[in-house]
């Protein structure tokens, strides 16, 4: 038994290193550098050591621009893309003509290029001088003025984000819960129909319950990407995104460390570590309810 351990051991290893070498030790290394007040790059240098670096992070208005915007764009794409995910798998799993087809249709999103598909929404909501746009143009037939929803008001450039975001995320989720429907054990049905119960009910006391875990999977891993997210915001409103009033956290910590206000990985590394805790807790919030509500 020992030695099977011990080859066991063994086989870890690389894999241990590897998650050492590339995971826990830049972890350790941006905790370090978040505390070294004026940390210089150039010069290894820095001039001290305290909490000063997060004050100036959350005192900073480009850091609370990006921790609200990050904060609305989870609060509104996680449910909601989730939520059309779960109602199109149940109506994919429901229907038997083209079924393959309608499910390749869903998925191309997901496999598309993530800036091709911003560059097409740019089209589509960015008024320029030579047309409104496309979504301009049909609200100009319920008598709706023309909005620039890329350089417009910020109410209209964070729904052209949130809407974009769900649109990119959304064929993963259909995927995922398309297939763990497909797995529900067909007995539960059979019951269900020889009692007659009512389709409603069918689907909150055996549907939900047994696709449950992959619901709580799909909630789990949307909150920690919708809280990292960056491209989709580059995609819709360049790369100046402070300008834009459109930035993210992940974008803030990109700025401090290489945009035009760079330079200053202290600071970088104060936000990311506050990144980290605040998805640390979200996580460990969603661990908490799911062993009370996830159907094992």
């Amino acid at each position: 038994m020992e030695r099977k351990n011990f080859s066991a051991l063994l086989y870890l290893i690389p894999a241990a290193l590897f998650l050492g070498v590339f995971l826990v030790y830049p972890l350790i290394d941006v905790l370090i550098y978040s505390f070294e007040e004026g940390y210089n790059f150039s010069s290894q240098t820095y001039s001290g050591v305290g909490f000063y670096n997060y004050s100036y992070v959350l005192r900073d208005p480009y850091f609370l621009q990006a921790l609200k915007n990050t904060f609305i764009l989870v609060v509104i794409t996680v449910p909601v893309s989730t939520g059309l995910a779960l109602l199109i798998s149940v109506g994919l799993s429901s229907i038997k003509a083209l079924k393959k087809l309608f499910q390749t249709v869903y998925f191309l999103p997901y496999v598309t290029n993530t800036l091709a598909v911003g560059l097409v929404f740019m089209i589509v909501f960015q008024r320029t001088p030579y047309t409104d746009g496309l979504v301009n143009l049909i609200r100009s037939f319920f008598g709706a003025a023309p909005m620039d929803f890329i350089d417009g008001p910020y109410a209209a450039k964070m729904f052209v984000l949130c809407f974009y975001t769900v649109w990119v995320v959304m064929p993963f989720k259909i995927l995922i819960l398309t297939s763990a429907l497909a797995s529900v054990d067909r007995t539960y049905y059979n019951a269900a129909a020889v009692d007659g119960t009512p389709r409603f009910r069918v689907f909150t006391k055996i549907t939900l319950p047994m696709i449950s875990p992959s619901l709580f999977y799909l909630f789990t891993t949307g909150f920690i990407g919708a809280f990292k997210s960056y491209s989709d915001a580059v995609a819709l409103f360049g790369t100046d995104l402070n300008a834009a009033g459109m930035n993210t956290i992940v974008g803030y910590v990109y700025d401090m460390l290489y945009g035009s206000s760079g330079g200053y990985p202290s600071y970088a590394s104060a936000a990311a570590v506050l990144l980290f805790l605040i998805v640390l807790t979200i996580t460990v919030i969603n661990l908490t309810v799911s062993r009370r509500r996830v159907h094992i």
